[in-house]
């Protein structure tokens, strides 16, 4: 059975069909070189992706250019038809759910789980290493203490006798030896604290997001994962709020990309004030944000979120830079319980439909998710 004819087919097709014509205009001298095509067709490219990328607002970065590549092109078919589903459902896409298809559609690369297992295993292969490296300096400088002790006992070489003399150097030689390997050791196991301590680094790094100093979808991912499992076991309740900032291109167009970085790092920063060992806060992607409540209902949950709400849209905001007031700056946020679904992404996506519904309705509101 043939395969089903995608858009890259279509695509291809119709570059191919305009070949044909052009050659044969070609042959009647009209037609134009092929690499001045060629160049068409790549700019028409180009254009139906910006249109594309401009259309939804993505963020242009190589992950979202990607995307609306394999969309336009149908280039990857797993992801065009997740694209469509989301624009015939929700007329836009987003860059959290950009993020999130991606992520799905490569699900078979390394994942989280398998990034922090290979961190994992170099962590204790470094601290192998560090042991190893200790106990050696200790043992070479123990044998260097045991040498010297027997020379001593011995006397002075050019007072013994010949051959007790060469034993004497020779162990002298040996001792020499064992304190440049003691020096090696020493400066062998600074390195080793310091490659741990990069790794560490790294570590938080990726799980970091830079603008805004909160923990990023992938450690949210991974905090959501174990909130669940704990929430399963316990009988507590777990509720995911999914926040997302109003108008936020125009607060971009407006006042350009410095000030929304800004009012990013203001949210980030009221948001985060909520959290704490049961509340935790995270950087979805974009203007996004996503919040899980540990023995939390959504009623209790939605409160919460709410006056944060309530607290950002009171707020009288300035740009430092032209000292213009801005104009009110809102999010809207959906709320689901974790329970009610068999999966937390399920969870996670009906809190982003009940967004959007707050959205639809008016934006600046809070709405709780359907079971």
């Amino acid at each position: 059975m043939a395969a089903p004819r995608g858009r890259l087919s279509q695509w291809l097709g119709n570059f191919l069909s305009n070949d044909d014509e052009e050659e044969s205009a070609s042959d009647e001298g009209e037609a134009q070189p092929r690499f001045d095509r060629l160049e068409n067709r790549r700019a028409r490219l180009y254009q139906e992706i910006g249109e594309f990328m401009f259309a939804h607002d993505l963020d242009l970065t190589p992950l979202n250019f990607g995307l609306a590549h394999d969309y336009v092109t149908g280039n990857d078919r797993a992801i065009e038809q997740a694209v469509r589903a989301i624009i015939m459902e929700k007329g836009k896409l987003t860059n959290g759910q950009a993020e999130t298809i991606l992520a799905e559609a490569h699900q078979d690369e390394m994942s989280p789980d398998a990034m922090n297992e290979m961190l994992d295993s170099v962590e204790a292969n470094l601290s192998q290493l560090s042991d190893l490296v200790k106990k050696s300096q200790h043992e070479a400088n123990h044998y260097g203490d045991q040498l010297q002790a027997q020379v001593k006992v011995l006397g002075e070489p050019e007072k013994a006798n010949p051959v007790m003399g060469q034993l004497i150097a020779l162990t002298q030689s040996m001792i020499d030896k064992s304190r440049a390997v003691e020096a090696q050791m020493r400066e062998s196991q600074k390195q080793t604290k310091l490659l741990k301590k990069n790794l560490d680094h790294a570590r938080k790094a990726a799980e970091q997001d830079h603008l805004t100093g909160l923990p990023n979808r992938r450690a949210f991912e991974a905090t959501l994962r174990e909130a669940a499992l704990r929430a399963q076991a316990n009988g507590k309740a777990l509720s995911i709020a999914f926040c997302d900032i109003d108008h936020f291109k125009q607060i971009n167009d407006v006042h350009g990309h410095d000030v929304g970085d800004r009012i990013l790092k203001f949210v980030g920063k009221l948001l985060s004030d909520i959290s704490n060992d049961t509340c935790h806060v995270a950087r979805h992607g974009g203007e996004e944000f996503v919040m899980l409540f540990e023995g939390q209902s959504t009623k209790a949950a939605c409160e919460i979120v709410d006056a944060a709400r309530i607290d950002l849209s009171q707020r009288t905001l300035v740009n430092k830079t032209t000292g213009e007031r801005l104009e009110q700056v809102t999010f809207s946020a959906g709320i689901a319980d974790v329970a009610a679904f068999d999966d937390a992404r399920e969870a996670l996506r009906a809190a982003d439909a009940a967004m959007y519904d707050a959205k639809s309705d008016g934006r600046n509101r809070v709405y709780i998710a359907m079971n």
